[in-house]
């Protein structure tokens, strides 16, 4: 465990079990309140949330400051550690707003020092890219991102697929999401970040052991993930298993 707890930031792509982290992690009152607050599509919701009422332009620097402000807060919660996720389709364009915000620092990581202090990094990746490809396209055609543990509705938005086995969209969603992958190991490389890496699979088969890895990485006390119980279910289904298996009939060596 570090001497002092830190910062962090959960880097990763859809589909790769982040909400169930960023869930158990608020849950266990140290460790801030991850979200994805650099979502460009969420910008005006989360503006709004917070009591700002103006257009969320991020070109308009008394909006990005007062944006920067209560992310923080919101990020910490009740807590004294600031947590926050950063995805794939994010990440360029929270550097480059952080550029506007910081001009003249020498680095991505420089920048996301001065708006957050001292951070340590963790990346969570889905090792079977294919099954994320389809939780994915099921997630874009039924509106249901995430369900409770109990079978409810967690997070919904509005459907923008045609229901039904689409191998086009799996396919996309499998180059954009390997890209994705790629772009982060790139990142990494180029800010000489080293963070703690993570699968979705281990998650999924052990999301408490993978807590205290991340609340040991962060300087927290791992043993705090023993009393954390996952609020949220798995959405992989027979018609998952049965999509994956048409799309390896069409695409053998994808």
């Amino acid at each position: 465990m570090n001497d002092l707890p830190c910062n962090y930031v959960l880097c990763s792509n859809p589909r790769s079990g982040t909400t169930l982290l960023c869930t158990m992690l608020a849950d266990t009152g140290v460790a801030g309140c991850p979200n994805s607050f650099f979502r460009q599509e969420g910008l005006q919701e989360w503006a709004q949330d917070w009591g700002i009422y103006a257009e969320a332009d991020p070109m308009d620097p008394a909006f990005s400051s007062r944006y920067l402000l209560e992310m923080q807060r919101a990020g910490r919660g009740k807590t004294s550690v600031f947590g926050l996720r950063l995805m794939g389709p994010d990440l360029r364009f929270a550097c480059d707003w952080l550029n506007r915000l910081y001009p003249g620092l020498p680095s991505d990581l420089a920048r996301l020092q001065a708006a957050f202090g001292p951070l340590r990094f963790i990346h969570l990746t889905r090792q079977d890219k294919l099954a994320e490809a389809v939780s994915y396209v099921k997630a874009e055609q039924s509106g249901v991102w995430h369900r409770n543990a109990d079978g409810s509705i967690h997070e919904a938005l509005a459907p923008n697929l045609p229901d039904g086995f689409n191998v086009l969209a799996i396919h996309e969603r499998l180059n954009m999401l390997r890209h994705l992958d790629v772009a982060w190991h790139a990142w990494f490389a180029a800010e000489n970040i080293a963070p703690l890496r993570l699968t979705y699979e281990f998650l999924s088969d052990d999301p408490q052991a993978i807590l205290a890895d991340v609340l040991s990485h962060i300087g927290q006390d791992p043993a705090l993930a023993t009393s954390i119980t996952p609020s949220l279910r798995k959405l992989a289904d027979q018609t998952s298993s049965d999509w994956i298996a048409r799309y390896r009939q069409i695409y053998p060596d994808r």
